[in-house]
């Protein structure tokens, strides 16, 4: 499967790049194409992976550690490929197994049937890499049926319109249709998703925040091999006060059950024909697991002090990438809680 070192280096050494252009960097990108991440949800049969959903979380976790960003993007390419494949079966759109999809499941157009195909307006913004993609599939309303139109992101516009304080490499902007001619046979009706694949979909989201906050405590683990010393103490390093260690501890047994979380859901997901029912339970587990990594972050905050805010810290880009994909509705807290209490109640 994927080379992580390589790749992982490769991406660490462009996240800056990522963050300030807004986008992943192209570098980045090549890497994720040759280490075969872009093909991880590609069909079998097209020349990818289709790799079940515990692969798909270590992979997006090993990458987010190094850059959540890009991570990020390649896992909006795991939800689109899945989609597309559910949707539309096999086709020229797979010819490239290795080809970067994105897309929306929010439903901002409307298509009209012509005699042609079907006239497409519309809008839809935080489409995560779509200045890069190959391919976008896109949630629309067609005779009033909720649907998906699969076209090539050539055809739609790019509205730069991602300007955020975390995840800024994510390139998530508004992608914009104006009367485009959409094919019928690129035009498929949605159908409901298995829990199955609301569970792979939700790795895309939780992969990258805990790779973030497990580079964050990579970040602090270099700090406590420093000879850096608690400031305004007498401590001559960090390891020295009773304190960190104690935070230290704590912030990695965050990190360690939010990974530990993560992959028996992935386990579950893989085994298991999972019913409805099942749902908000694992959505809570899930959306636990996203505040466990924004807790464990918050203490190496702390243990580093102001100086982890300085814009160049990698501690603070993590800080706010955890903070930004962690709140994605995949992962939230008070209506995981809410479904699942009701859930509960009958």
């Amino acid at each position: 499967m994927i080379e992580h070192s390589n790749a992982g280096a490769v991406l660490r050494a462009h996240a800056a790049k990522a963050e300030e252009n807004d986008r992943p960097a192209g570098e980045a990108l090549e890497a994720l194409r040759e280490g075969g991440v872009l093909a991880l949800r590609t069909p079998l049969e097209h020349g990818g992976a289709w790799a079940d959903t515990e692969t798909v979380a270590r992979e997006l976790t090993a990458l987010g550690r190094a850059c959540p960003s890009t991570s990020w993007v390649a896992g909006t390419c795991v939800t689109a490929k899945t989609l597309a494949a559910r949707a539309f079966g096999g086709g020229e759109f797979f010819a490239d197994p290795d080809a970067l999809f994105c897309g929306s499941g929010v439903p901002g157009g409307r298509g009209e049937r012509v005699a042609d195909g079907v006239r497409v307006t519309g809008r839809w913004p935080n489409v995560s890499g779509c200045e890069d993609a190959v391919w976008v599939i896109l949630a629309l309303m067609v005779d009033g049926a909720f649907s998906f139109m699969l076209v090539p992101t050539a055809d739609l516009v790019v509205e730069r319109t991602w300007h955020m304080a975390g995840m800024r490499g994510t390139g998530s902007h508004t992608l914009v249709a104006a009367d485009v001619l959409v094919p019928a046979e690129r035009i498929a009706p949605a159908k409901p998703f298995a829990v199955n694949d609301r569970m792979l979909f939700a790795m895309t989201a939780l992969g990258p925040v805990l790779g973030a906050a497990q580079g964050a405590l990579d970040a602090v683990g270099a700090m406590f091999a420093s000879d850096r010393k608690p400031f305004m103490t007498s401590y001559t390093r960090m390891g020295e006060s009773p304190g960190a260690r104690h935070w230290l501890a704590e912030a990695t047994y965050l990190v360690h059950r939010a990974e530990a979380t993560m992959l028996a859901v992935a386990r579950e997901a893989d085994t298991s024909d999972l019913s409805t029912e099942d749902y908000p339970r694992l959505h809570r587990v899930l959306a636990g697991a996203g505040r466990d990594c924004r807790a464990a972050v918050e203490l190496m905050l702390d243990l580093h002090g102001s100086g982890g805010f300085h814009t160049s810290n990698v501690l603070q880009r993590f800080w706010r990438d955890v903070a930004v994909g962690s709140r994605h509705p995949h992962l939230n807290p008070y209506l995981a809680a809410e479904n699942f209490g009701t859930a509960l109640a009958g």
